[in-house]
């Protein structure tokens, strides 16, 4: 069945991320004396962000978790806002846009979803030009809908802004557990995950997939398109 629909997520999948966002919320939670392992911060990558926090204040303070996720989270956010607005190695992953470009050519409408919030978002994507450029039919973010991943709930309002509701026909991209997780849940004809981000292959093989990309460009190869 042609794929009418293709749902990407943001850091790591099609932008490039060294670690970034796992290195600004460990940052951020050591400012408030909380100081969690690398391994755990990297387990909570593509879930909503206040989720995530209370998750690692939980484990890591003795504080309670309600006292402290919103001032933790505007801390989280205004910092991550300011490293997508002005650090210089913020850019898409290689061949990004010419894969929306392709996509759109084909009838395939694009879509983000993410972890962020809408303001984190809006600032990278003011930053990678997508909108401008007409690359992205649209965007949703983790504040505007009831449950984030690995709930379906992204990918169906996707869905529903595109006019697209057969999830056989929806193909969602991404480098986290939680990124195959929300695919799977939301009934997505394709669910591939890219290695690209904070998920190894050897991670990402052990959940359930159809398929394993190294980079954004081998999605062609997998929806049968070719350049040009």
């Amino acid at each position: 069945m042609k794929i009418k629909l293709a749902v990407f997520d943001l850091a790591g999948t099609t932008v490039k991320d060294d670690h970034d966002v796992e290195r600004v919320l460990s940052e951020t939670l050591s400012h408030f004396g909380i100081h969690p392992s690398k391994e755990d911060v990297n387990a909570v990558m593509g879930i909503p962000k206040p989720v995530a926090i209370r998750q690692l204040i939980t484990k890591y303070s003795e504080h309670p978790a309600n006292e402290l996720v919103t001032e933790v989270h505007t801390v989280f956010v205004q910092n991550m806002i300011d490293f997508y607005r002005n650090d210089p190695s913020v850019k898409e992953h290689d061949g990004v846009s010419d894969v929306f470009a392709i996509l759109k050519d084909n009838g395939i409408k694009v879509g983000i979803d993410t972890g962020f919030d809408r303001t984190i978002t809006n600032a990278l994507l003011a930053r990678l030009g997508w909108l401008e450029k007409d690359l992205i039919n649209c965007s949703v973010t983790s504040d505007e809908v009831d449950r984030g991943r690995p709930y379906p709930d992204l990918v169906l309002r996707i869905m529903m802004l595109t006019g697209i509701y057969d999830p056989a026909r929806v193909v969602k991209i991404g480098d986290t557990v939680a990124d195959l997780n929300e695919g799977n849940a939301a009934g997505c004809g394709l669910v591939v995950g890219v290695t690209s981000g904070a998920g190894s292959r050897d991670v990402l093989q052990r959940e359930e997939h159809t398929h394993l990309i190294d980079n954004i460009p081998e999605l062609l190869n997998v929806l049968g398109l070719r350049e040009g």
